[in-house]
């Protein structure tokens, strides 16, 4: 099955997903076998040991490959299990480009783990063109961006990155968690590897932990298949049959997401206690163009500005519905204070928010990389996700009473769910 015979939505069921061949099934069979039976001396039906693979993770697999666009995906045991799996085989000397509005927990890995093995990290702001081919060197092997970015929802141009790289013969990587393959096709746009948390919106429903990489060359399948089997962290067989459980109701739950997350979008840009809105579905933002030229719709993520801390924490407190929990993607409605949860614990994250973002005040801790910003002092980025139902509208009333936002939350992030 390939992308250009079905509907995406088609695609979402079939993809992967054809009836098991000896009973007839129409889900995916979970294989619950560490090791299979050989067939003589060197020979088996295709499967050995399940860390090299698995029926189960095979139709996943198949299914990502398809649905990116892509030569081959790789199924890891969570998203930065895959995101360690993409640099695995930089070498010591090599030199990485990530975009500097990004995860906290792609910081953590870089700069506390992959820089010790002597691999350069350099955060550039990828939105400025000219600031990445400025920061490109002799031994840069890897431009790695988010678009949109986590949290403050900065776009990057994929296909004019990637044409700036393989002047260079560097290969491109994008997380594309945020806007899920639904909405945005980076390979398709020039870059060379796509990466996903496949425990947010792929997977869908908050069960399960998951990862993925998609590569788009022959040689890719060679290396994340050597880093699957010799370094291990695969998805089980089980978490695997959850995520493709998920992929067939991507569509119509993202959808649903962008609905919601348009129609707050609006009564937020509106409101007079927020003083700033990032949402690249409004014509207000500065990269609305950009995201319509590389997008096929605009997402249910967006972060909002109000005044303190403190409002953040009366905005999270009045609320109903939602759960302090962390995460996105799924169909509950979750929210938390950012800085306490999402970005805590890298250091390096002061300097990311407060250059990107002067509203943004961090407490480093005496320069320890493993701190939370002091009670009080700012910093007031909470992220919600609205639920399965209504609840947008039942958000925006509270708004409207004025019970939750007498003051602010510097930088909120929401993500607004499906129906």
């Amino acid at each position: 099955m390939t992308t250009s015979s079905y509907r995406y939505s088609t695609l979402a069921v079939h993809a992967g997903q054809h009836p098991d061949p000896l009973t007839g099934a129409v889900n995916v069979p979970v294989y619950l076998s560490s090791t299979f039976q050989l067939t003589g001396i060197g020979t088996d039906r295709g499967w050995d040991y399940s860390r090299a693979g698995n029926p189960t993770r095979d139709r996943l697999e198949e299914a990502l490959a398809v649905l990116e666009g892509g030569h081959s995906a790789h199924a890891f045991t969570t998203g930065m299990a895959a995101i360690s799996a993409l640099v695995a085989m930089l070498r010591a000397g090599d030199h990485l480009i990530c975009s500097k509005d990004v995860y906290a927990g792609t910081v953590r890995l870089l700069d506390q783990i992959v820089s010790g093995y002597g691999i350069a990290i350099e955060y550039v702001d990828t939105s400025n063109l000219a600031a990445v081919e400025a920061a490109i060197r002799p031994n840069t092997k890897l431009i790695h961006i988010e678009t949109p970015s986590n949290p403050l929802m900065v776009l990057t141009d994929i296909a004019a990155v990637s044409r700036i790289a393989h002047a260079h013969g560097i290969e491109v990587s994008v997380d594309n968690t945020f806007l899920s393959p639904v909405l945005q096709s980076p390979l398709a746009l020039g870059a060379d590897i796509v990466m996903h948390s496949t425990t947010k919106y792929l997977n869908g429903h908050s069960d399960g932990l998951g990862g993925a990489l998609i590569g788009s060359k022959p040689e890719h399948k060679e290396r994340f298949l050597l880093v699957q089997k010799a370094a291990g962290g695969v998805l089980s067989p089980f978490e695997c049959f959850l995520v493709l459980r998920g992929i067939k109701t991507l569509p119509l739950r993202i959808k649903q997401h962008e609905e919601n997350g348009r129609a707050v979008a609006d009564f937020l840009s509106t409101h007079p206690k927020v003083s700033k809105l990032a949402y690249p579905g409004l014509k207000s933002h500065p990269q609305y163009d950009l995201a319509v030229q590389q997008q096929k719709g605009f997402g249910s993520m967006m972060s909002f500005e109000v005044e303190s801390q403190a409002a953040a924490g009366r905005f999270l407190a009045a609320i109903k519905i939602f759960l302090s929990a962390e995460s996105l993607g799924g169909v509950e409605s979750l929210g938390y204070h950012y800085p306490c949860v999402s970005h805590r614990g890298a250091a390096r994250i002061h300097g990311h928010y407060a250059g990107a973002h002067p509203a943004l005040h961090w407490h480093r801790g005496q320069g320890r990389p493993h701190r939370r910003p002091r009670p009080g002092a700012g910093g007031g980025l909470s992220r919600l996700q609205c639920p399965t139902d209504r609840a947008a509208f039942f958000f925006g009333r509270r708004i409207r009473n004025g019970s939750g936002i007498s003051s602010a939350v510097t930088a909120t992030i929401i993500q607004i769910t499906s129906t």
